[in-house]
């Protein structure tokens, strides 16, 4: 599954430099097949990560994965042409997507879509009952005399 696309790609670096990045014939259109391997090569880099984590491949998709393989993959775009010169911005982008995954591969970060909901995530509210009542929030000077 990609999680992400050329579309995305192009929105966070411009088409020009889409283009200069891709194109190795002096067109002035961005190659989609250089750009599709970016972000084939960035999947498969998140799956690697993720694998045994989650089960794969992913039903949705995730915001996190989505910003994360757009940062892969202008990284992996820079590489075929910037290799010696790379931008610190890209290098330091890829460092923090690299770091990112392998923090949600420890458990540090937790995958959520913006759909998913409590229920969905294995929580149900109304499983959890308490015997708090809406007095026992209230702390005024009376109730912090008691501790």
């Amino acid at each position: 599954m990609d999680y992400c696309t050329i579309d995305d790609i192009e929105t966070q670096t411009s088409t020009p430099t889409l283009i200069q990045l891709t194109s190795d014939d002096g067109q002035e259109v961005v190659d989609r097949v250089v750009a599709q391997e970016a972000i084939l090569y960035s999947s498969a880099l998140i799956d690697g990560y993720l694998r045994g984590r989650y089960s794969l491949p992913l039903d949705t998709r995730f915001p996190l994965l989505r910003i994360l393989a757009i940062d892969l993959s202008i990284h992996r775009l820079y590489t075929r042409r910037m290799r010696d010169e790379m931008p610190e911005v890209i290098e330091n982008n890829y460092k923090n997507a690299i770091s990112t995954l392998k923090d949600i591969q420890k458990g540090v970060i937790s995958l959520q879509s913006e759909n998913d909901s409590f229920e969905t995530a294995g929580f149900n509210a109304e499983e959890y009952k308490t015997n708090k009542e809406i007095i026992d929030r209230l702390f005024g000077k009376e109730r912090m005399f008691e501790y």
